[in-house]
């Protein structure tokens, strides 16, 4: 029985997405036309079409019509990888019913990871980002909402500070992902003006180039959180019980 339309594609797919990341198929290079790939493949034009479009579904390709035209490799860059990153990180996390603690001690461990870079690395530019969210935080009457994207938004100043490209792509789960989960578990719960405590000292470490100091404060956050969990977990299980 022969493969279906379907199975050839994503097989075509993975064959031409290998020779991109392998370097066989260069950035800005054209891909042989529809017609030359469906010869050398021994299967029908919609079929390459098909595998053409899951190769731009991955943004590993882009298209161009005219005369000039067809399919040609793109250039990934990790600022438009970050969606993806954050999406696949969400999805992993609730699909998979990873508990809080493991997300959380995930979490904390990769940031931890960014510190020393970090407090050598640091700009006037990340640790004015990092000051501004600590002032929103402490805005009267800023919403539950508000609260966890400054959060988010702060952290994230924080990573890109280590001035690293790939940290910060593989950390956007991190931050970006797992954080706002763990916000949804712990607002009701939570200390604001602990955690802006928190957030100053170690905006603090940063500028004064003191990583431990740096690493202790997120262990802090890191406990703090952890139980923060944990006490809502009881109050459910009190309430279940009652």
């Amino acid at each position: 029985m022969g493969k279906s339309d379907q199975d050839l594609s994503t097989q075509i797919a993975q064959v031409l997405r290998e020779a991109i990341l392998t370097g066989q198929l260069m950035v800005d290079e054209r891909l042989p036309s529809e017609a030359e790939l469906a010869e050398t493949h021994g299967v029908s034009r919609p079929t390459i079409r098909e595998a053409l479009k899951r190769l731009a579904a991955q943004s590993l390709i882009r298209t161009k019509r005219g005369a000039a035209g067809g399919a040609f490799v793109n250039q990934l860059r990790y600022e438009d990888a970050y969606r993806d990153q954050i999406t696949t990180s969400t999805l992993l996390l609730s699909m998979n019913a990873i508990d809080f603690e493991t997300a959380c001690e995930a979490r904390f461990a990769l940031e931890r990871a960014c510190l020393p870079l970090a407090t050598q690395r640091r700009t006037p530019d990340h640790l004015a980002r990092m000051r501004a969210e600590i002032a929103a935080q402490g805005q009267e009457g800023l919403s539950d909402e508000g609260f966890c994207a400054s959060d988010v938004a702060f952290h994230r100043a924080m990573v890109d500070a280590a001035g690293n490209p790939v940290l910060s792509y593989q950390l956007a789960g991190a931050v970006e992902a797992m954080q706002p989960l763990m916000n949804m578990i712990t607002f009701t719960a939570r200390n604001r003006s602990e955690i802006i405590t928190r957030h100053q000292y170690l905006t603090d470490a940063l500028e004064g180039n003191d990583t431990a100091r740096a690493e202790a404060e997120v262990d802090l956050l890191r406990d703090y959180t952890i139980k923060l969990g944990q006490d809502v977990k009881a109050q459910r299980d009190e309430r279940s019980a009652g």
